[in-house]
């Protein structure tokens, strides 16, 4: 990795809390020898520690990773509320959450990595498939989900026996160098675990050494796209998850009040900054008008909510002013201030509006009528996004469907916020590829070896 290099810049890791803008602290940009070192030293720990310890002993210090969340998980919520603006509660749930997925990958590693015999067609013998790690690996993480994002990546990989390299994103250092802090905690060797505070050609440069087996990228369209094109380039296995703009299809209903509710809370899960939060709602011509009055309502009474930044603020805002420039209608609970943005409702978004196919990340939401159900699923497939999706709905038949029928990684049916550990993760389309959680998790990073004994 001896890559020239012109004069760094001034850090772009920094902690600026996003209610007033005012930077907290600063961390140093690592030198490239810095960087080079870390990828020395993961693939030292591969060789001397991934390659070498059973299944059973990684699961053992995941559980003990999935402890030390738990103790530490009040300090570890105070750092991401400053960095990223998240509230207390919803930063304690995240926290909780990354503890579970350790803890799942460490209960259940061992099975998951256990030999599959293959029954033979012909011949004598025997074979085998044997899951063994690949190396080092580079996970470049976004700023929304500081400690479930990492968990994701991390959990599962470290259990194969992976090492991990992980650039986070630049607002969240604290956060950063506190995961970095636990592993080594649990117990886990110099090396395995390594956090980097690198720019983008250091990345490339990371993502270019051919002891690097692997890329996994939470984040946006772009950076996704150029994380895969160094990947290609270098022959690496790549996972993406990027952005989304799921659909929330209501079709039939016993209670509206509740499925409004869940509507809205899937709307502004995180503040309304998530991939996978609902952003277009899709409903029945039958019930449109009143949904529309009701959702309208109740989104409006969140107010205006914190974002992670003035320039996240500044760019839904930009967005929101297109769409009406465009024809939309807006209903709004009140002004931008600063990183604050007001909660708000667009309809008569149509097909030639610039925001029609974007995702709007923060608190606002576009609402669709269908006329039937062909029309609903037309409407939610019309973009280049294939993330999550919700279908509401009385008719099991009609749930299955629509479920069939939705270009999406995820279905959610009469339900919302129902993540889990054991649920896998990822979308197609421009919302990338791959899985995450789950046992598909487990499998991306991995060498499947054919062990064929001829007797």
């Amino acid at each position: 990795m001896n890559t020239p290099r012109k004069d760094k810049q001034m850090s772009r890791y920094l902690i600026t809390d996003p209610s007033t803008g005012e930077v907290k602290r600063e961390y140093a940009t690592d030198s490239d020898e810095k960087v080079a070192a870390a990828v020395d030293s993961a693939d030292a720990a591969y060789r001397s520690w991934g390659r070498t310890t059973t299944p059973a002993e990684r699961c053992a210090l995941m559980a003990r990773v999935a402890a030390l969340f738990g103790e530490r998980r009040e300090e570890l919520a105070a750092m991401m509320s400053q960095e990223m603006g998240k509230t207390t509660e919803d930063a304690l749930g995240e926290i909780d959450f990354a503890a579970a997925i350790y803890q799942y990958y460490a209960d259940n590693g061992e099975a998951f990595l256990a030999d599959e015999p293959i029954e033979l067609m012909a011949g004598d013998g025997t074979a085998v498939i044997r899951r063994r790690p690949l190396g080092v690996l580079l996970g470049v993480m976004p700023w929304n989900f500081p400690a479930y994002q990492v968990a994701r990546f991390a959990g599962p990989n470290l259990v194969v026996g992976n090492t991990i390299l992980l650039k986070h994103a630049s607002q969240c250092p604290a956060s950063a160098a506190a995961y970095e802090e636990i592993f080594r905690a649990a117990g886990y060797p110099e090396g395995a675990y390594v956090n980097l505070y690198a720019d983008t050609d250091q990345v490339q440069a990371v993502i270019a050494d051919p002891r690097v087996q692997g890329v996994s990228l939470t984040g946006s369209e772009r950076a996704g796209m150029a994380v895969a094109e160094a990947a290609g380039r270098n022959l690496k296995k790549v996972v993406l998850e990027l952005g989304g703009s799921d659909p929330f299809i209501v079709m039939s209903t016993d209670d509206l009040d509740a499925t409004v509710e869940s509507a809205v809370a899937a709307r502004l899960d995180n503040h309304g900054q998530s991939c996978n939060a609902a952003k277009r709602m899709i409903v029945h011509a039958d019930l449109y008008d009143e949904f529309v009055a009701r959702f309208t309502e109740k989104m409006l009474a969140n107010g205006s909510l914190l974002l992670s930044s003035v320039g996240a603020a500044e760019g839904l805002e930009a967005q929101v002013a297109a769409a009406v420039a465009g024809g939309a209608t807006l209903a709004s609970s009140g002004e931008r201030q600063g990183a604050f943005y007001p909660s708000g409702v667009l309809t008569g978004v149509t097909e030639a509006n610039p925001v029609y196919r974007q995702e709007l990340f923060g608190p606002v939401a576009m609402v669709f009528k269908a006329a039937d159900e062909a029309e609903a699923v037309e409407i939610a497939n019309d973009i280049p996004f294939g993330l999550g999706s919700y279908v509401f709905t009385t008719d099991p038949a009609q749930a299955q469907r629509i479920a069939e029928r939705i270009d999406a990684g995820m279905v959610y049916v009469n339900g919302v916020l129902a993540d889990g550990a054991e649920l896998p993760f990822g979308g197609v389309k421009g919302s990338g590829f791959g899985r995450e959680l789950g046992k598909l998790g487990i499998e991306e990073f991995i060498n499947k070896k054919l062990v064929r004994v001829i007797a």
